[in-house]
């Protein structure tokens, strides 16, 4: 996949950016589901994610999630990070995008978001900045702006947050 922009572009438009939206399942983890043997599902995140998002709020950016799926690990996740915007089982997740950045006073082309599949599409096609994942599915790729070089679950928040405190810290 070719980056519609170079690294220096993406600096410069990350300059302008407010608001980073990141997509769960795929993007912060690597997109597998586990199972205990009684039902239970979890999920892995990464560490180093975890540390650039941090690092990221410090800077002075405003990290929102998004996920379609319902699973109450991610708030958890959110919490452990200091992330205050969260939205699950957002089924239309322009919508809920729309409700933060309304309640953040940020316009939609001061906003990034970071998917990797279908139900993300909208939400890159309507934002300031579209960012995808190395192992995104086709059409997430295909309306990215920027495709970072790790894939989800593997590096790529990191990968990005590093970038925006380079240019906003």
């Amino acid at each position: 996949m070719v980056n519609k922009l170079t690294l220096e572009q993406l600096q410069e438009r990350l300059g302008q950016i407010k608001l980073l939206s990141l997509d769960v399942d795929g993007v912060m983890t690597d997109g597998g589901l586990y199972y205990t043997d009684d039902g239970t599902q979890f999920r892995k995140f990464n560490v180093k994610d975890g540390l650039g998002i941090k690092r990221a709020m410090q800077a002075g950016m405003q990290i929102c999630i998004i996920s379609a799926s319902k699973q109450t690990s991610t708030l958890t996740r959110a919490e452990h990070l200091g992330i205050q915007h969260v939205r699950i089982g957002a089924e239309t997740k322009i919508t809920h995008l729309n409700e933060i950045a309304g309640e953040l006073g940020i316009s939609l082309d001061q906003v990034a978001h970071m998917g990797d599949d279908l139900t993300d599409v909208p939400v890159m096609e309507a934002v300031g900045l579209a960012l995808s994942i190395a192992d995104g599915v086709e059409e997430a790729l295909a309306v990215a702006d920027y495709v970072t070089s790790k894939a989800g679950g593997k590096g790529a928040v990191r990968e990005i947050c590093d970038v925006i405190v380079r240019v906003q810290g």
